[in-house]
């Protein structure tokens, strides 16, 4: 017996469809076809090929864009991982675990259902994520992107994902075309995949927001957002039975200063609600520090302040709603407010 053949191959019809089609050497190994027979199979016209370095398809012809995403993760996940299947379940025979990669960029968006992406087999390459400590190549298909820490992996059909705000800021790193970034951040934000500030938040990290094709394309989400966060907010006082507001206002001091502008606010009760859609730039401290003056300014006046970021009205709008019914029904017991000016915004 020779040193590539284990005592125990593992059949290879124990495998799933496509984790028959795209191995390993390594794994082929285990299944007991020594590195003779992997170099004879994939010679020029024969029934095999090398689809990556260490990756073989195991069929001639071109690799299906499944088989090219489970390539490009086999290729880059961590050596001990792809050689070691998970434990079988009805819905996913002896799935591997693909350690320390993830797909991401453009083939992550498409693979997340974006419409502005795209076909995955139109892909001139697929993007891998992986830590900057692995010494990966890029080679073939595949581009190895590193990153100091690994964001959390969603799965998306059977695949380890990057989620949306990280796949965005590596598909936006490599594109120069300002409508396709345009068209990218607006399916994230209108299409409900992320909140803008998770989007900017990534874009930062990756110093993308020097470059003014980005900036405008950024300045459009925030300002899409916010279209939708208002909406939101308008509906969960309809839906949820809160008395009319007066809505878009700016309050000022009788005769003294302005002390800012509120999304909606409930004179009798003095409560106002402000949507938090801060874009987390650089300076983020210091526009915190502004929401902050305000709302202790208004609070010494008797002003109760509410704040709501678009994320909770989409993921918790009852929650948020109670919030405010809260504030209103307790202002009966706070001492009256001061008399403000409410002026249109």
């Amino acid at each position: 017996m020779t040193h590539n053949t284990p005592l125990s191959p593992r059949p290879l019809s124990r495998l799933s469809d496509v984790h028959r089609r795209v191995l390993t050497t390594a794994q082929l190994r285990t299944h007991g076809v020594a590195a003779t027979e992997i170099a004879e199979q994939c010679r020029p016209g024969g029934p095999w090929q090398q689809l990556l370095p260490g990756v073989v398809l195991l069929h001639p012809g071109p690799p299906t864009s499944e088989e090219r995403l489970h390539g490009a993760l086999l290729f880059t996940a961590r050596e001990a991982a792809p050689g070691v299947p998970a434990q079988p379940s009805p819905d996913s025979p002896h799935r591997p675990v693909y350690a320390d990669a993830m797909i991401t960029g453009l083939a992550a968006l498409t693979l997340h259902g974006f419409s502005a992406t795209p076909p995955l087999l139109s892909l001139d390459h697929v993007d891998v994520l992986v830590p900057r400590m692995r010494r990966l190549r890029s080679t073939s298909y595949v581009r190895v992107l590193r990153t100091p820490a690994l964001p959390a992996p969603e799965t998306v059909t059977g695949l380890p994902v990057a989620p949306v705000p990280r796949a965005l800021a590596d598909a936006v790193a490599d594109l120069t075309d300002a409508e396709a970034v345009r068209r990218l951040l607006t399916e994230a934000v209108r299409g409900g995949h992320c909140e803008p500030a998770a989007v900017v938040r990534e874009l930062n990290q990756a110093k993308l927001l020097a470059r003014p094709h980005v900036v405008d394309a950024v300045d459009s989400l925030v300002a899409e957002g916010r279209a939708i966060a208002e909406d939101r907010l308008y509906r969960m006082v309809h839906e949820y039975g809160l008395p009319d507001p007066v809505w878009n206002v700016d309050l000022r001091l009788p005769g003294g200063p302005h002390l800012g502008g509120l999304d909606a606010y409930w004179p009798e009760q003095a409560v106002a609600v402000e949507l938090d859609t801060r874009a987390p730039r650089q300076e983020e401290d210091a526009l915190w520090s502004e929401y902050a003056r305000k709302r202790e300014h208004l609070e010494r006046l008797g002003i109760t302040v509410v704040y709501v970021t678009p994320k909770k009205l989409r993921n918790s709008m009852e929650q948020q709603a109670a919030v405010v019914r809260t504030a209103l029904m307790a202002a009966g017991d706070r001492d009256p407010a001061a008399y403000v000016v409410v002026l249109p915004r």
